[in-house]
């Protein structure tokens, strides 16, 4: 048999149309690689730079957002966009176009609860940390005309307040300490007060007391759902010294504003509340305090309306041991004590808002209960509002050793209340619901519900039909209205993708967070560990809260200058949730009564010796900040625990307790006539000659209305008699916030920190040097 032969074949052909197939498949994973939202390698991201954070992209974009009805809310953007987004339907409508707000200057708007008109605020000027004064324009949504209030004085006059009532489109200002009333936008204003004498007696707007440390808001007033009764504090400074802030900027001469500060053991601002009919004949009612309170010193922490008729006021004595809850009845000022809450130390959650039942029958409010050896902790409790009933008639719908932060709503047809709370894990907060029923079923509502959303808060709309959530971290915020009866329902009112995708090609640091034991606590620690290969021996910065009780162990998005050590300096940043600190029982947060200065400083000395052991860790180059109370516990660390920090920072720093506001003093501290011995250890004045030799930096605004220049100046004084090495960084009329010299103070906090820990860069290769046999 033969064999047959093929024809030759044309391998120079099957050559190139390989290398040709080759080629158009590589270009095709190119294309598919370059299209591909993948984060980019390790080796082509970049540190984070100061000069990062203001630029647009790292800006965190935060609208504001008003329920309108059940299904609709209305949200301003930073870009001066105002939309009505229809929740149901998925959609917005554009109400108000950018350029329209830009050029009438206003930065804050209000709806009409008729939603037929826009309240501006335009040129704003910022008075104290929630206060400010602006001209106030009237948008009709219809006709797109402004108009002007109707201001007894000049249509340019500046009002220290203004808002929508409850109903249709009336109006409450606030011009010269006192109330105006106007029934409709083209209805003549009425004045409600005449009592008011600028920087003495306050008629529903908030002192500096009030606004800072008791109510923390401007507004001092409430209107009833149906706007017939209005309720308002008169608060009286007669008594009170004022206090001096001079201004040295804009004129041949300074200048200077004196303001009602009560400082600690001086006259306190007394306070009453009044009821006025706005329908009649206006006539002024007052609320008396409970009998207990007659003839002492005390505070109004929280006012709300129960129905149209009632008001739930709790009062607080001076002290702040003891408060109590009455029902009051607007038309004949009769007031009932429904809840009385006593303490060795100091009663918590003053301006937690109770919340009541449609009916008015039962209210819900946080309690402290025991819970075993670990104490007290706040939990949801619901009771009568009925006098004929007992207070014995309580139930506590939770239970455990964990704090319920924030009671939100009460949902009538679900039957069931939610709230705030940590329980998932101490560095969280969560949204979590309650049964009423008897086997008081307790759920998570926000746990998983939204990558990288672990922080949140949450705001129900008027029939509890949505929520809005604000997720504030880990990750990037973002903001979502979820449908109450399905969450998974969701709809997103904001990602924030600019920063997001501008984080991804930076080097950011790594969060993690431990468990401390001492004295026989778990507490909290966050650990920012810098990019992996930024060092392997790191310097490590402190971070101090800003006051006793604050929260810093959380995971909540930070991005700041702290974090751009980390990401460029390869430094460790700490942030330690010490005795005294919120969210783990009352026992824990009652720890510092009487001991500022004392047992915080130990608590932060364990934990350096602790942190210090860390192999990564390098402890010649360590460094503490902090701001107000924090820069007076940085400096107290400095002073008292020299082998621990080479260098600190002390911003607006309390200097002395003695000097600083009365209500947040007594309640650490007691009043200075009987807690002499624990003023003088809350005291950094004395320890001036023991920061000789530190490498320390101050810095201070001279127009902070919160903590006076007046504390640096005193510790400045001393350490020029002890001879002192130091640095100052003073900002002419500055504010507590730093508002118009933030940028700076974060360069100068940076470069002093770069420099402190640049100094002893390879102190710890000499040491190991020396160590060798």
């Amino acid at each position: 048999m033969g064999f047959s032969s093929s024809p030759p074949r044309n391998w120079k052909g099957i050559g190139i149309a390989m290398l040709v197939v080759a080629m158009l498949a590589s270009v095709i994973i190119v294309a598919i690689l370059m299209l591909t939202p993948e984060d980019p390698p390790i080796g082509f991201r970049t540190p984070l730079t100061l000069d990062d954070l203001e630029s647009e992209d790292f800006q965190l974009h935060q609208s504001q957002i008003h329920w309108v009805t059940d299904d609709e809310l209305v949200e301003l953007s930073d870009t001066g966009t105002v939309m009505k987004w229809h929740i149901g339907q998925k959609n917005s409508t554009l109400l108000v176009e950018d350029r329209d707000l830009h050029f009438l200057k206003a930065s804050h708007f209000q709806v009409s609860p008729d939603l037929q008109f826009l309240l501006l605020a335009c040129d704003v000027q910022q008075v104290f940390r929630y206060s400010f004064t602006a001209r106030y324009l009237i948008y009709n949504l219809g006709t797109r005309e402004t108009s002007n209030l109707d201001v007894p004085k000049a249509d340019t006059v500046r009002l220290q307040y203004a808002a929508w009532g409850a109903q249709d489109n009336q109006l409450v200002f606030i011009l010269d300490n006192d109330i105006y009333y106007q029934p409709g936008v083209s209805s003549r204003a009425k004045r409600i007060t005449t009592s008011g004498r600028q920087a003495v007696v306050f008629n529903g707007i908030a002192d500096w007391l009030y606004e800072e440390e008791i109510l923390q808001t401007a507004s001092a007033h409430w209107c009833s759902p149906d706007s017939m009764w209005l309720a308002y504090l008169s608060i009286n400074n007669s008594l009170v010294p004022k206090m001096e802030l001079p201004q040295f900027l804009g004129g041949k001469y300074p200048t200077s504003q004196h303001y009602p500060y009560p400082k600690a053991g001086q006259p306190i601002p007394s306070v009453q509340l009044f009821v006025v009919n706005l329908s009649g004949a206006l006539h002024l009612l007052e609320l008396l305090p409970p009998e207990s309170f007659q003839g002492r010193e005390y505070y109004i922490t929280m006012v709300k309306w129960v129905g149209h008729s009632r008001l739930a006021v709790r009062w607080l004595n001076r002290p702040q041991n003891m408060s109590v809850l009455s029902l009051c009845e607007a038309a004949t000022g009769t007031c009932t004590e429904r809840y009385k809450v006593t303490s060795d130390f100091w009663v918590d959650m003053q301006q937690g808002v109770p919340i009541f039942s449609e009916d008015a029958e039962t209210l819900f409010l946080p309690v402290p209960v025991k819970q075993g050896p670990r104490g007290e902790f706040h939990h949801v409790t619901m009771l009568s509002t009925q006098p004929s009933r007992k207070e014995s008639s309580v139930r506590l719908l939770t239970s455990g050793t964990w704090d319920v932060t924030r009671i939100l709503a009460y949902d009538e047809n679900s039957k069931r209340l939610y709230f705030l709370s940590s329980e998932d894990r101490l560095s969280s907060k969560h949204l979590y619901s309650v049964e009423l029923d008897s086997s008081f079923n307790r759920t998570c509502v926000t746990c998983g519900l939204q990558p990288g959303c672990s922080f949140v808060d949450v705001r129900f709309s008027p029939r509890m039909g949505h929520f809005i959530l604000f997720c504030k971290g880990p990750g990037v915020p973002q903001v979502f209205v979820h449908r109450t009866a399905n969450p998974r329902d969701f709809l997103v009112l904001e990602e924030n993708r600019l920063l997001q995708d501008a984080l991804m090609h930076k080097e950011m640091p790594l969060v993690e967070f431990r468990l401390f034991r001492l004295a026989s606590y778990d507490l909290s620690v966050r650990v920012t560990l810098p990019p992996p290969h930024q060092c392997a021996f790191c310097p490590l910065l402190l971070l101090l809260p800003e006051s006793p009780g604050g929260q810093l162990a959380t995971e909540e998005f930070h991005l700041d200058w702290d974090t751009v050590l980390s990401s460029s300096l390869g430094a460790v940043v700490v942030q330690f949730d010490a005795r005294g600190s919120r969210t783990q029982g009352l026992k824990l947060l009652h720890e510092v009564s009487r001991q500022l200065g004392s047992l915080d400083v130990k608590d932060h000395v364990a934990l350096m010796r602790w942190l210090l052991q860390l192999p990564y860790v390098d402890r010649r180059r360590t460094a503490v900040y902090g701001k107000a109370y924090g820069g007076f516990l940085a400096l107290k660390l400095m002073a008292t625990a020299e082998d621990l920090f080479k260098c600190g920072t002390g911003v607006a720093p309390i200097t002395s307790f003695r000097f600083h506001a009365a209500t947040f003093s007594e309640r650490y501290l007691g009043m200075p006539a009987r807690e002499d011995a624990a003023y003088t250890m809350a005291s950094v004045l004395e320890e001036a000659p023991h920061l000789k030799d530190r490498n320390v930096l101050l810095a201070h605004g001279t127009g902070d209305a919160t903590v006076h220049f007046q504390h640096t100046a005193e510790l400045l004084i001393r350490l020029l008699a002890a001879d002192s090495n130091y640095t100052t960084q003073i900002y002419p009329d500055e504010g507590h916030t730093f508002e118009s010299s933030q940028r700076h103070l974060s360069q100068r906090l940076f470069s002093f920190f770069r420099g402190c820990f640049e100094d002893t860069k390879y102190a710890h290769l000499l040491s190991e040097e020396d160590e060798d046999p």
